[in-house]
């Protein structure tokens, strides 16, 4: 007698780089079941939890969605739940302690087992396939696993272990696969892009894969993120700078600019040799745009630290800038460090940083107005179509509204625009 498939809800937190996995999880898993993604408690059989542990506010996020999700397994609500991803790389023992309603628990390296177990295709999880979450014009292309720098304060070592590149045939196979689905733009994911190569083939190899991934016809955006300073590989700015489909933008996390911090935050490079990259980067591609993070509240900084990083964004005005609060992490080397930045003047750091940057990302969009930029459309909200430009990452940066009341501007393509009005975050746009 036919049965009903059973729902199997898949949900998940984090980064770009979860997305990733639980893309490749439902590839894997879609055959055998009726699909669904969200964060919210939807009915379903089956849960699988993709959680976060990268600092403290996400450990608290996936904690919160853990307890949900297992008063919903106690109460009858869902059949199983399964906890993965990288919260269980690192507290795995007290979550099996702590919840018993869990059926497993399963980290980014066992998913194999996970798919054994709901009795997937194990086939097309070791292909690589994926069942891509999103913007169908849009997909994330993981390049490399794992982490082998030794920064201090990151956790992420713990959780996903040393890095490993995936070799250069895969990933252009993988590409391909992407664009003859529709993909126009592919942001490259990594914990550390520029490390990518050293352990395959015994040196970097960034500068070939963007060269082979540029020429792939189809493709119209190519997006770097997550690139380390320390032994930045310069030979891929010109490519970055001559390739038309590859965006003029890196997403390069700094952290700080203040040499007792960078030292440490054990970063590997000193504030002067922060600018002399910095300056290279702009003086080999003039119209690129930098995105990059930065920590307060590290332990130790004074005064003058915090103040020496306001006055390195005064001069370099980095266009793209995230904060966080630093988060003491067990386990993490600067763990045992004393946490002497007051919570409270670590608040008041961040909302500084913030409020510079807001000044020097209005300054820049403003200087936009009046100009023709090429835009991609993302989706429609009425009478305005939702757009990046190549400068603006999905999910992190600006938007550019473009006025569409006849919906002539199709979701998934390239328009070129003109800029008439711009706010700190936002432009705002008519088509041409």
């Amino acid at each position: 007698m036919q049965t009903k498939p059973l729902r199997l809800h898949i949900a998940t937190l984090g980064c770009s780089k979860n997305i990733f996995d639980s893309e490749r999880l439902a590839a894997a898993l879609s055959d055998k079941y009726v699909l669904s993604h969200s964060t919210e408690l939807e009915k379903a059989d089956i849960v699988i939890l993709n959680t976060c542990g990268f600092i403290d506010r996400a450990k608290k996020e996936s904690v919160e969605a853990i307890l949900q999700y297992a008063q919903a397994r106690q109460a009858g609500r869902i059949q199983r739940l399964y906890v993965v991803g990288c919260l269980v790389g690192r507290d795995r023992t007290t979550l099996e302690t702590e919840l018993p309603e869990v059926d497993g628990f399963y980290t980014q390296a066992e998913f194999d087992e996970l798919i054994v177990e709901l009795q997937g295709d194990l086939r097309r999880y070791l292909l690589g396939e994926r069942k891509r979450i999103g913007y169908p014009h849009h997909a994330y292309l993981k390049i490399s696993e794992g982490c082998t720098r030794k920064c201090s304060f990151c956790a992420i070592p713990l959780m996903r272990g040393p890095h490993q590149s995936r070799p250069i045939e895969d990933i252009l196979h993988e590409a391909r696969r992407l664009i003859d689905e529709g993909v126009k733009e592919i942001s490259l994911i990594a914990q550390d892009l520029t490390y990518y190569g050293i352990d395959l083939y015994g040196k970097r190899r960034l500068a070939a894969l963007l060269e082979a991934l540029a020429g792939l016809p189809g493709l119209g955006w190519l997006r770097l993120h997550y690139a380390y300073p320390a032994g930045f590989p310069t030979e891929i700015l010109p490519i970055i700078r001559d390739a038309p489909t590859i965006c003029k933008y890196l997403d390069m996390p700094l952290q700080h600019s203040a040499d007792p911090i960078l030292r440490r935050m054990r970063r590997g490079l000193t504030r002067a040799r922060t600018e002399a990259l910095l300056n290279a980067i702009r003086e080999t591609v003039p119209s690129i745009v930098l995105r990059s993070t930065f920590i307060v509240g590290f332990p130790g900084e004074t005064e003058e630290d915090f103040q020496e990083l306001l006055d390195f964004l005064q001069k370099y005005k980095i266009e793209r800038v995230g904060a966080f609060l630093y988060s003491h992490e067990e386990g993490t080397a600067s763990y045992n460090l004393p946490d002497d930045v007051p919570k409270r003047v670590k608040k008041q750091r961040y909302h500084r940083l913030m409020a510079l940057q807001q000044e020097i990302s209005h300054a820049w969009n403003q200087k936009l107005i009046g100009q023709t930029l090429k835009v991609l459309i993302d989706e429609h909200q009425g009478n305005v179509a939702i757009a990046r430009t190549e400068y603006d990452a999905l999910e992190v940066d600006n938007l550019v509204y473009v006025s569409d009341p006849t919906h002539t501007l199709s979701v998934g393509d390239f328009h070129w625009v003109r800029v008439v009005d711009a706010t700190e975050y936002d432009l705002f746009a008519e088509p041409l």
